[in-house]
């Protein structure tokens, strides 16, 4: 603690990349005068300093981040994942369902019981845009204002009832109107839960839970595909009604109990959280990491920072090119009017077959994650899946590359995923000064991706034209290489923004504001929980004078530490065992 004190004045403001020394934990990048790393690092849990995990959990850790932590970190951590993304997982994944059922319901007999010939299949797709486009932006406002436990379940239970409606339809225009509250009230889940997670989860972990968090709508797709095949198969002209009914029957029967499910777990954020499964210490602990991390807490949004924040920065906009991009290049929604074409396929096998690629695209986002989270990267994992996906659509804009090569272009559709977990992981971590702007980002970017979605599809894949595209895939190409200038533009203006600001990046590698983050470490140090590194671990470094620095035993260091603190404290234990020091 006293290295800390001694050389907190003689801080320079260096903005090196973080370091790993032997023992596998971070040093700080701050450095000195005579660029050494004051090595610091937060322990909010009060857990072993020394602790390491076993071969199986670091076995386990490969697939899953939290299983290598110390038990009392990791304890929390699960804790979360248990209760914050069982229910995004289930929700999410539930809204995809309902979002691309219409397109399985359209192969599957829909087309025909009720004439569909025209552009109806793609204005399906347009009046739930304009839903989604209407929803967007004010349901994220309205979660500035009500608790996101009580919006987005309550949301759900709309959407459901909604869902079950359009097994009545008799025709397309009453399906519009369906489609349009359908696209209004799902208009909250995904950037609503973008937000909640951005707020709960670090660097290590966040890109992995995105990731996760996204891929569920593909698991989703792959099991709307089993069920469809399912109920063709069972319940097809059961109570005179036709197998494609009783799909959104079905579906909107599932978004009952999960929904009751949300209000339960949804913790909304560290600040306000009153979730039941959190302890009064779970709660003081999530607002102690999350000042860690440097993530500033919501506040109250006003007309002018709106204004402000969109109209008057750079901020959002490389993201919204991006993340606008992303809707308007993905193909997937077209692979199954290709299967249908060649007439090479029951409709049980249209219906299976595109679960591959959805498998595909779960085994690949999912590991693009885990590896953005461990190599503390972003942009170079984003640039190569935007990669895959133009690569799909060069092919598929070629045309005459045979069964196989079509099979593959689509596939890249699927396989290009993890951009959409990747850009939103990266913009919470950039942009965590602004807890607002991080929840608005995915709103206003759905708001503005749905006003595109509502006339593209018309005009580059016009239903008759199905399966072949010959405009609709080379705009693609052209927007694909538009979607990496806009990646580079935000790599580039965030860090001269670092640059221009004096940043610093913290022990967790975030960049933060020097000041704060001193006043952090402060304070921190303070309530004891603050770890100082083992400069003799750092085998070549040296003192100011060119001394080796001396041999410093961190174990008993934060012992004296912990010993003096306690002695001029009341500690308290909770339930649990876990000792927390009073502020």
């Amino acid at each position: 603690m006293g290295y800390l004190e001694s050389k907190k004045e003689n801080i320079v403001e260096t903005t090196t990349e973080v370091e790993i020394d032997n023992s596998g934990l971070k040093v700080d990048g701050l450095v000195d005068e005579n660029n050494i790393p004051i090595p610091v690092k937060e322990n909010v849990f009060d857990d072993d300093p020394n602790y390491k995990p076993s071969r199986f959990l670091r076995f386990m850790g490969v697939f899953w981040d939290a299983f290598t932590l110390p038990p009392k970190e990791r304890k929390y951590i699960l804790k979360i994942d248990l209760f914050v993304l069982s229910y995004a997982l289930f929700s999410y994944g539930l809204k995809s369902i309902d979002v691309n059922n219409i397109s399985n319901a359209y192969v599957s007999g829909m087309k025909e019981d009720l004439n569909l010939y025209g552009q109806e299949r793609n204005l399906f797709t347009t009046f739930f845009n304009v839903g989604y486009l209407v929803g967007s932006t004010p349901s994220q406002l309205i979660i500035n204002r009500v608790r996101p436990s009580i919006w987005i379940p309550s949301c759900e239970i709309v959407w459901s009832c909604v869902v079950m409606c359009i097994a009545a339809a008799q025709n397309a225009k009453a399906i519009y109107g369906l489609r349009f509250l359908l696209g209004l009230f799902e208009s909250c889940s995904y950037p609503g839960f973008a937000y909640i997670l951005g707020c709960w989860y670090g660097p290590e972990e966040l890109a992995k839970r995105m990731g996760v968090y996204d891929l569920a709508g593909y698991a989703a797709n792959m099991f709307a595909g089993y069920i469809q095949a399912g109920i063709l198969t069972n319940l097809d002209g059961a109570g005179g009604l036709a197998g494609w009914r009783w799909m959104f029957i079905i579906d909107g029967l599932m978004g009952f109990p999960i929904a009751f499910w949300g209000y339960y777990s949804v913790p909304d954020f560290p600040n306000n959280t009153r979730a039941r499964w959190l302890s009064e210490h779970d709660k003081e602990v999530g607002i102690m990491r999350m000042n860690a991390l440097g993530k500033q807490s919501p506040k109250k949004l006003t007309p002018t920072r709106f204004f402000n924040m969109f109209f008057r920065s750079w901020r959002p906009w490389p993201f919204m090119v991006s993340y606008v991009l992303l809707w308007i290049t993905g193909t997937t929604s077209y692979f199954n009017l290709w299967l249908k074409s060649t007439g090479l396929y029951t409709t049980e096998q249209i219906n299976i077959i595109p679960t591959g690629g959805y498998a595909l695209g779960i085994v690949t986002g999912f590991w693009f994650a885990n590896l953005s989270d461990r190599t503390h990267m972003r942009f170079p994992w984003l640039v190569l899946a935007t990669a895959i996906r133009f690569t799909g659509s060069v092919i598929l804009s070629v045309w005459n590359v045979g069964i196989g090569g079509i099979y593959f272009g689509n596939l890249c559709g699927y396989m290009s995923e993890p951009t959409w977990s990747l850009l939103l992981a990266w913009a919470a971590e950039e942009f965590q000064d602004d807890a607002e702007l991080r929840g608005l980002l995915a709103a206003v970017g759905n708001t503005i991706g749905a006003s595109f979605s509502m006339w593209t599809p018309l005009v580059l894949f016009p239903t008759p034209k199905a399966p072949h595209y010959p405009i609709g895939y080379k705009v693609l190409c052209g927007l694909n290489v538009l979607d990496f200038s806009a990646l580079c533009a935000f790599w580039y203006l965030s860090r001269r923004e670092h640059k221009q600001k004096g940043l610093v990046k913290n022990s967790y590698g975030l960049w933060v504001a020097r000041d704060e983050y001193l006043a952090h470490l402060e304070e921190m140090e303070k309530k004891g929980k603050l770890l100082d590194k083992t400069l003799s671990r750092l085998s070549s470094a040296s003192g100011p004078s060119g001394d080796a620095v001396p041999e410093y035993n961190e174990k008993r260091e934060y012992d004296e530490t912990r010993a003096s603190v306690e002695a001029k404290n009341v500690v308290d234990t909770d339930a649990d065992g876990i000792t927390s020091i009073p502020k």
